[in-house]
């Protein structure tokens, strides 16, 4: 049972992780293809110090954690650290976002050390498009990391698309289609205000309303009851057990029932992905005053004061609403 409930009664059990800022990918939606301020190697968490505060949520009731980045594949020791949390005691279901580029050559290894399941993130199925997306000609290697992420078993495989007006928007309906021939779930995500080159627009931006009425001149979606915690609105297609999901975050806000906390690469607590108020616990780690209980205790009590801040919403559509100073990749997707 979660010991981390919010002023609002939300408890709180899923861990968002952010191994690294970096990315291999220069998506346009995220952060300009020059883009350079990474955050600096020292202040990044170690993998003890990853392994300290996530056991600490563990104890606190968090039951899943998500590795994120940036991308979390170029972390050099990403396979140790999924067998690490696969080994702490009461381990929580662990699963991975990712662009997919490394996936080939370690979705095998990543399921032999305890990763649940797989999120991958690919915009187009047309190989000109992605390199103009994603500023890298690498299409080819996520089809070819996510057959190799269905080979190991890591179901289910869930694909995110974001839509761009303009660049990727017509292509709702073939993505679907593409994902039930190979039996991937496929979710599509607006576009949200947290693109390092501050490009975001709502008039532009592609809304759920916007993706379901294109899906809709093809299939029959009737919607799944008892969503849950879940960021995603899932639709039966065609009458099937097939479902395919439309997350909202800008014009359908599911805050209501987030359970969701964020720690970032380099060590700081968000009690959502759209706040600007941080808890630091890298300089709790980092204090040699304190002893390792004295240390897991302070981080137990920071989590608490991160819950207790959490406010009701996002805010996206308040007049007031401010962007997050940070951008994606350095909160952690």
């Amino acid at each position: 049972m979660s010991k981390l409930i919010d002023t609002y009664g939300r408890a709180h059990r899923n861990l968002r992780v952010s191994l690294t800022d970096r990315c291999s990918l220069r998506c346009t939606y995220c952060m300009p293809h020059d883009f350079a301020a990474w955050i600096p190697n020292d202040d990044l968490l170690t993998t003890n110090e990853l392994l300290t505060i996530i056991e600490v949520a563990v104890s606190q009731g968090i039951d899943e954690v998500r590795l994120t980045g940036g991308e979390p594949l170029l972390r050099p020791d990403i396979v140790e650290i999924v067998g690490r949390i696969a080994g702490i005691p009461n381990a929580p279901r662990l699963t991975l976002t990712t662009n997919g580029l490394r996936l080939e050559e370690l979705a095998q290894p990543l399921a032999n050390a305890g990763l649940n399941r797989i999120n991958v993130s690919l915009d187009t199925l047309d190989r000109e498009r992605f390199k103009k997306l994603t500023y890298r000609d690498r299409f080819d290697d996520v089809i070819a990391g996510l057959h190799a992420a269905k080979a190991a078993g890591l179901f289910p495989i869930k694909v995110n698309s974001v839509l761009l007006q303009g660049v990727n928007d017509d292509e709702a309906p073939a993505l679907l289609e593409w994902a039930l021939e190979n039996e991937y779930s496929l979710r599509f995500i607006e576009q949200m205000p947290l693109d390092a080159g501050g490009i975001w627009d709502r008039a532009t931006m592609v809304s759920a309303d916007q993706i379901f009425a294109e899906l809709s001149t093809r299939y029959a979606l009737t919607p799944v009851d008892g969503r849950g915690s879940s960021p995603a609105e899932e639709f039966f297609i065609n009458g099937t057990q097939a479902t395919v999901g439309i997350i909202g975050s800008v014009t359908r806000p599911f805050c209501g029932a987030c359970d969701r906390l964020r720690l970032t690469s380099d060590g700081q607590l968000r009690s959502c992905l759209f706040s600007n108020e941080e808890v630091d616990v890298r300089k709790v780690l980092r204090d040699d005053s304190r002893d390792d209980a004295s240390k897991r205790n302070e981080i137990t009590a920071r989590f608490q004061k991160t819950v207790i801040s959490k406010l009701p919403g996002h805010g996206i559509n308040d007049p007031s609403f401010i962007a997050p100073v940070r951008p994606m990749s350095a909160i952690g997707g």
